[in-house]
Parts: structure tokens; C-alpha cells; sequence
């Protein structure tokens, strides 16, 4: 299983000027050979070579530097193809495919790119990186990260490495190749975890993840960017800049501390894990204006994927069932009806009276369906006929 491992670069003063300028000339050069293959209507890597290879070389690009940005670009293109296919940009004629496909893709000038052995070399116990650079290969370039990460980097980290400025400060974003823990092929039972944007998440044992806190944290976020934006002095845009991203990294942390504690609860008990596929929720519902903001920036897909690699890194197995009708039928007796759901926070049954909270007895739904996906799809234990 990949993941990835991002340390924070700390160069001197000397150091710190031959980086930005390296990230920049190969983010320019990227631009100019998207610029060809655009030309030459995207040829494939090897014919891309022939056209920009010796111009990059020329350039003050080293071999390695040169073919990966050419890879960069020829990958750049190959991800827009599939999102063209997929629908994500739109459909045929539509004004924002239309966009997209009638110009070159540009590279911003602190965007990654990429470095492999070749060009960076680690030196774990020093906490010291060598890495390639215009003006030549720079040593003993400080790195700042976790005792954790350290660990997962020096036992794990495989093939390239991506470096990247964000405000002034540089990160280097390496791939770890962690093995995965054998799988538990015999739960006792499901956890099933019911995901919202009142309550992050509720779990059928009973754990419920609020989501006050974070949508609070998010309007005053809002707010404050509306004030900033009205504003727009040179100091309200210098505060808006440093407080970018700053609601994005604080959900991101609450999702990996409910991911860690459902998927922590669930090897404990030796049961697996059943999430709802919400895959094109966005696109599905009808709302009102109001309730536009906070359904697009919730961030369920995240919160699955953290709970997804967990499970895989702890070997707990996990299924992904249908959320249909998750709320609206009873986890008691199974009686399904719209009018079940009295409001956002209450279920009252009409058939046999039980009274629960909505999330809760989603929660159970989704954790009978989880057994009934895993039944139908895991592996035959029947003894083999003699």
C-alpha cells in the first residue's frame, strides 16, 4: 500500500534561492513543452522526447530533470483525458470543456515536480536531503518532520519525491510503500458508520462524531474571508493569504481523528467496516441556496478514504454498500417509509413504534447491509467434495 510523507525543507539562506529558482525554471520549461505537445496534439512520451529533449537540456536541465518534465506534462495531459471522459469537465460543447480543450494546460510556477533517486538522496539520521538544482547539487539541505515520519521514511520510502512551495516554504512529499496486515477474513460483525454534515459520523456502536465544532469553524472562516475580500486593503489581502488553507488543514485533522478512532475500535473487536457509497451525492440532491455551501464543502470523500487505508494498513475488512432508504427504514422491524424521518435528528417508527436518533439507526442499517455485502462476496468455506 502507497502513502505519502511530507517533510518540510529547512535551507539557509544560500540554499534557499537555488531551490525556488530550480522549482521555477522547471515549471516554465513544463509550460513551454505542454505548449508543444498542445501544438503537436499530444503526442505519445516518446514522440513528446524527440520535439523538447535537447531544448530542455539546452535549457540548464539536467537528463533526469528533463524527462521528468516531460513525463510531468504527458501525465498532466493523460489525467484532463480522463476527466474528459468521466464527465467532470462537463458535457460536449459545454463552455467549461470547451475551456480545457482549446488551450495548452499551464503550470503554476511553484507547482510539484517531481525527483527521484537521482536527483535527491536522503540522509535519515542526519535529517538531511541532496538534491539537484540549476546552480548545481545542493548538500545537506535540513528537513523537519515527525518522529513517526522519519521512521516511515527511512523503513518505507519508495521512488520519487515530489518538492513544492507553498508561501515561501518548501515541502518534499515522498512515496512510502508501507506492507499491508493480513486481512480478517472472519469478522464477528460490522461496524456500520452513517455519514452527515450535523454529525460527521455515527457508528452502530454507538460513537458519534459531531460536527458543531467544524461548522462553526467553517462559517467563521467564511465570515471572515467576506470581511477580508470587502476590505481589500494590501494588509486584508496579506491576512488572506496567510490564513489560506487554514479551514481545509483543520478538517482534514478532525477527519484522520475519527478515521483513526473507528477503524482503532473496529480491530479491537475484530469486526470490519461498512461505509455508504456517496459517490455523486453532489450532483443527485436538490437544495436550497442556503444549504449549498455546507453540503460542497463537506468533505465525506476524504473522511472515506482516511477510514479506507487504516483499515487496509490494520488488515480490518471494509465494504461499501447503498445508502438507499438507510434513513427512512426501520433498524427494528425493517419497515421502510418516508414519514419514519420526523426531522433532521429524529426516527419514529409507524409500524412498531420504536423511537431512535436518525444517524443512529442509519448507522444499524448500514451495518446489516455490510454483513450481507460480505457474505455474498467473500470466499466459499464449504470443505471441498472428497
Amino acid at each position: 500500500m502507497k502513502i505519502v510523507v511530507q517533510v518540510k525543507l529547512i535551507p539557509d539562506a544560500a540554499q534557499a534561492p537555488a531551490i525556488s529558482a530550480t522549482l521555477h525554471t522547471v515549471n516554465d520549461r513544463a509550460n513551454w513543452v505542454s505548449g508543444v505537445a498542445f501544438e503537436h496534439g499530444v503526442p505519445r512520451e516518446y514522440e513528446l522526447r524527440k520535439h523538447t529533449y535537447a531544448q530542455l537540456k539546452a535549457a540548464g536541465l539536467g537528463a533526469q530533470a528533463a524527462q521528468h518534465t516531460i513525463k510531468k506534462v504527458r501525465d498532466a495531459y493523460t489525467a484532463l483525458a480522463a476527466n474528459i471522459r468521466a464527465g467532470n469537465l462537463g458535457k460536449p460543447g459545454s463552455k467549461r470543456r470547451a475551456t480545457a480543450e482549446s488551450k495548452p494546460i499551464v503550470f503554476r510556477p511553484r507547482a510539484a515536480h517531481p525527483f527521484d533517486d537521482r536527483c535527491l538522496s536522503w540522509q535519515y539520521y542526519a535529517q538531511t536531503v541532496s538534491i539537484w538544482t540549476t546552480a548545481g547539487r545542493l548538500r545537506n539541505v535540513r528537513f523537519a518532520c515527525s518522529a513517526g515520519a522519519l521512521k516511515t521514511l527511512r523503513e518505507y520510502r519508495k521512488g520519487e519525491s515530489d518538492l513544492i512551495e507553498r508561501n515561501g516554504v518548501f515541502y518534499l512529499i515522498a512515496v512510502c510503500e508501507i506492507p499491508e496486515a493480513p486481512l480478517n477474513e472472519d469478522p464477528s460483525g460490522f461496524i456500520g458508520v452513517d455519514l452527515g454534515i450535523v454529525n460527521i459520523a455515527t457508528t452502530s456502536t454507538g460513537y458519534p462524531a459531531g460536527g458543531r465544532g467544524l461548522n462553526q469553524h467553517r462559517k467563521r472562516q467564511l465570515e471572515l474571508r467576506r470581511k477580508l475580500q470587502a476590505k481589500g486593503t494590501k494588509s486584508a489581502k496579506r491576512r488572506l493569504k496567510q490564513r489560506a488553507r487554514k479551514e481545509q488543514r483543520h478538517a482534514r485533522n478532525i477527519n484522520h481523528i475519527i478515521s483513526k478512532k473507528i477503524v482503532t475500535t473496529a480491530e479491537r473487536t475484530g469486526r470490519g467496516i461498512a461505509l455508504e457509497d456517496l459517490t455523486g451525492i453532489r450532483d443527485r440532491v436538490r437544495l436550497r441556496k442556503d444549504q449549498r455551501a455546507p453540503l460542497h464543502s463537506w468533505s465525506f470523500h476524504q473522511l472515506g478514504s482516511f477510514i479506507e487505508y487504516k483499515a487496509r494498513r490494520a488488515g480490518v475488512p471494509l465494504v461499501y454498500v447503498d445508502p438507499a432508504y438507510t434513513s427512512r427504514q426501520c433498524s427494528q422491524c425493517g419497515y421502510t417509509d418516508r414519514k419514519n424521518r420526523v426531522d433532521q435528528a429524529t426516527f419514529a417508527c409507524r409500524a412498531c413504534g420504536v423511537t431512535l436518533h436518525a444517524d443512529d439507526n442509519a448507522s444499524h442499517n448500514i451495518n446489516r447491509k455490510g454483513e450481507i455485502v460480505w457474505r455474498a462476496g467473500r470466499e466459499s468455506r464449504v470443505p471441498a467434495t472428497p
